[in-house]
């Protein structure tokens, strides 16, 4: 039966040829823009080098003091990381690394501006870059503050052309660094992501290991059983014993552990100050309710254009329903038809989508993009062509299903 309602459907396809180009475009490029859009946040959110565990860890991106009608809301300082979130229960290794800074440097008089991210050494152990030269600094070079720095791919053309880079020496912030790895490049999207890596305890700013709020991301690796809840609880406690610094006015200190996905979600929510609660679910509720509005329109445009392709079949609609086709197989095959035609879109859209994502990597709007299209993406647009393809369907095909035969066989509606 579904081979038959296939075949009707490319048949009625080719019938009309114009209003099938309009029904395709409408379709392809509401899913070109679905698409691109999925693929970012995949490009921001999904597990990938170097952040291959995404699925067990937690960051912590938001902190809080607040006093006598005070308050200050930013990332959480080195004091708050060191004296409330070590040695976690439930957590498989953590990792201290600042936000990242703009750091100058001048190579035969030309200005090179880079991100420097801040680093302790576990942050090689949670995070699993690819080497490209060299090695990361361990613990012995953090403790000792030793200036030692590793770059990556583009960084290493910047400084050293086509040279080997290990072993030389680069100026950056006003300090001397020798290079011992060049890792590949990370996309800005991600957490990790930096030109160079220098030991936390190479800083120039001073005091920092005493500060509650900061500029740091410390992230979080659970073991293998370890839950979420738990692991955010123990910390939420542990934060509740603390003590305001003497002669402060601040009174209490306020974070939580969360997944990059809720914390991306506690960034879009209005106010996000309320750490006793996630931002997960908000986040869903905000991508799902976008996607279905995008789709609404043209898939308003695409009811009225199937109600009139439809409309002209009224004379075999009739004999069908004469010869005791039921409205529930008329629907089917009507919504079959549709899904069909959306489904080609959707092929065309992700292929369109493709062009588009190759497009944003090679013009470094996202510095160190690189998007494609991969499985989950194929199965999203899938997903999101059938959903399109319901919404435009679904109305047509039971407003004729409903036809009375006699008034269908005098080709009226």
């Amino acid at each position: 039966m579904l081979k038959n309602y296939l075949t009707l459907a490319w048949k009625v396809l080719q019938r009309r040829k114009v209003f099938t180009a309009i029904s395709l475009f409408g379709t392809s490029f509401t899913l070109v823009v679905l698409t691109v859009a999925v693929a970012l946040f995949d490009h921001a959110l999904s597990p990938m080098p170097p952040e291959v565990n995404l699925s067990r860890t937690l960051v912590m991106r938001r902190a809080r003091m607040q006093g006598d009608g005070n308050t200050w809301q930013s990332p959480p300082g080195y004091r708050l990381v060191h004296d409330y979130a070590r040695n976690l229960p439930g957590v498989e290794r953590m990792t201290v690394q600042t936000d990242g800074s703009v750091a100058t440097s001048f190579v035969q008089g030309r200005k090179i501006e880079s991100s420097l991210k801040h680093t302790d050494a576990e942050f090689w152990q949670v995070y699993q870059f690819t080497f490209l030269e060299g090695s990361a600094y361990g613990a012995a070079d953090v403790s000792s503050a030793r200036l030692v720095v590793v770059i990556n791919e583009t960084s290493r053309k910047r400084f050293f052309g086509d040279r080997p880079a290990v072993g030389q020496y680069l100026d950056a912030d006003g300090q001397r660094f020798q290079v011992i790895g060049v890792v590949k490049d990370v996309p800005s999207l991600r957490t990790p992501s930096a030109d160079l890596y220098a030991p936390l305890t190479t800083q120039k700013s001073k005091g920092w290991e005493e500060e509650y709020l900061g500029d740091y991301t410390p992230a979080f690796l659970l073991a293998p059983n370890a839950r979420a809840e738990d692991v955010r609880a123990e910390f939420v406690s542990r934060l509740g014993t603390w003590k305001p610094p003497a002669n402060s006015n601040w009174k209490t200190l306020s974070a939580t552990l969360e997944t990059p996905f809720e914390s991306t979600g506690r960034n879009m929510y209005p106010g996000n100050t309320d750490f006793t609660r996630t931002y997960g679910g908000f986040l869903r509720m905000v991508l799902a309710g976008a996607a279905l509005l995008f789709m609404a329109l043209p898939a308003i445009n695409l009811v009225n254009l199937n109600v009139s392709r439809i409309m002209e079949r009224a004379s075999e609609i009739g004999v069908r329903k004469a010869f005791g086709a039921s409205s529930r197989t008329l629907v089917v095959q009507f919504v079959v038809e549709n899904l069909a035609l959306t489904m080609i879109g959707g092929l065309l859209g992700f292929l369109f989508a493709g062009f588009v994502l190759r497009a944003i990597n090679q013009s470094g709007l996202i510095p160190y993009a690189d998007m494609s299209l991969n499985p989950r993406i194929f199965l999203w647009g899938v997903g999101l062509s059938v959903v399109f393809g319901l919404l435009s369907g679904v109305y047509p095909a039971w407003r004729m299903s409903r036809v009375h035969p006699v008034v269908a066989l005098k080709g009226t509606r």
